[in-house]
C-alpha cells in the first residue's frame, strides 16, 4: 500500500495542487492508497511513523526538502520506501538521488524504481538526509527564506548570497578529523553532506553519493573580501573543491565546534555549540 503525505504549503502553496494531482494520478491507476496533508512542524514524521507501523509499503513525501526529511526521519531502519515527490522552492536532494523534478514524472520514476538502500547522516542524535553545515550558507538561508514569499527555486538564495556578501564574517571553528587531528582556524563555511546540492541548487559537494557509507566533507577558509565576488560565481558553477581555501575528505564521521554555532540542518537552522556527525549507511530505502 502507498501512504501519501502533501505539505499543502511547500513551495508557497504549490504543494496542495501537486497534491491533487498526484492523488487524482493514483485513482487513475487504480493503486490502494491512504492520503494526509500536514498541519504543523514535524507532522510529517508522525505521519511516516504511522504509516511504517501499519505496514505501508512506500510513503510517499509530496512537498519540499523539509517535508522529505521529516518523512525520513520516520522511515529509518525499516522496510519502508520513501518516494519524493518535489513541490518545494529547493528541491536539492532530489538532484543528487535523480528523482525528476516534474511531480507526475517524478511519480512514475517512483512506481517503476524499486527502493534502493540509502545512506543517512545522524548529528547529536538527530537524522539528517541532505547536509549540515555552518558559515556562509546559514546567513544566505536567513535571507532566502524570507525571499521565499515571492519567489521560488534558486532566486530566494541568490537574494540571499548577494545580501551575505556585505555582511558575512567568517565563523571560528575547531574540528577534529578521523584520525584524531585537531585544527582551529576561521572559516567562510563547513559543509558535512550526504547529498550534492544546496540551496535551491548550489553544488556544495560535487562528487557526493548517498549510498557510499560515507560523509562528504567540505571546509572554506577564510575568503578575503576582495576575493568573495570571484568565489560565489565559481560556488555558483559547482567549482567550489577548486578553491584555493577549500579542503576536502570523504569520512564515516566528523566533529566540529564554535560558540553560538548556527547550523544549518537540512534547511532548518538551529543553535548548537558542537556537532557529533557520523554516516548511518544504507539506513534508508529510497525509490530512486
Amino acid at each position: 500500500m502507498i501512504f501519501v503525505i502533501c505539505n499543502p504549503a511547500a513551495g508557497n502553496g504549490r504543494g496542495e495542487k501537486i497534491g491533487r494531482q498526484i492523488e487524482e494520478a493514483l485513482k487513475h491507476k487504480g493503486l490502494p492508497y491512504q492520503f494526509q496533508w500536514t498541519r504543523r512542524p514535524d507532522h510529517a514524521t508522525e505521519l511516516a511513523e504511522s504509516a511504517r507501523e501499519n505496514g505501508a509499503d512506500t510513503v510517499l513525501a509530496i512537498g519540499g526538502d523539509g517535508t522529505a526529511f521529516e518523512v525520513a526521519r520516520g522511515l529509518f531502519n525499516s522496510n519502508t520506501a520513501l518516494g519524493i515527490i518535489p513541490a518545494g522552492t529547493g528541491n536539492d536532494f532530489v538532484k543528487t538521488i535523480g528523482v525528476p523534478q516534474d511531480p507526475l514524472a517524478a511519480l512514475e520514476h517512483t512506481l517503476s524504481h524499486p527502493p534502493q538502500k540509502t545512506d543517512i547522516g545522524l548529528f547529536n542524535d538527530r537524522t539528517f538526509l541532505n547536509e549540515i553545515g555552518a558559515g556562509f550558507d546559514v546567513m544566505v538561508l536567513d535571507y532566502a527564506l524570507k525571499a521565499k514569499r515571492y519567489c521560488r527555486g534558486l532566486l530566494p538564495y541568490l537574494y540571499g548570497v548577494l545580501q551575505t556578501l556585505f555582511r558575512f564574517r567568517a565563523i571560528p571553528l575547531t574540528y577534529t578529523t578521523e584520525d584524531g587531528q585537531t585544527v582551529t582556524k576561521d572559516v567562510f563555511v563547513i559543509a558535512v553532506a550526504n547529498g550534492g546540492v544546496i540551496g535551491g541548487g548550489i553544488v556544495i559537494a560535487p562528487d557526493a553519493k548517498a549510498d557510499d557509507g560515507l560523509l562528504d566533507v567540505v571546509i572554506v577558509d577564510n575568503v578575503k573580501k576582495w576575493r568573495l565576488p570571484a568565489r560565489l560565481i565559481g560556488l555558483m558553477q559547482g567549482k567550489i573543491l577548486s578553491f584555493p581555501e577549500s579542503h576536502f575528505a570523504r569520512v564515516r564521521s566528523i566533529s566540529f565546534s564554535s560558540p553560538n554555532m548556527r547550523l544549518d540542518a537540512d534547511g532548518e537552522i538551529i543553535s548548537v555549540d558542537s556537532v557529533q556527525a557520523r554516516i548511518l549507511p544504507g539506513a534508508l530505502l529510497i525509490h530512486r
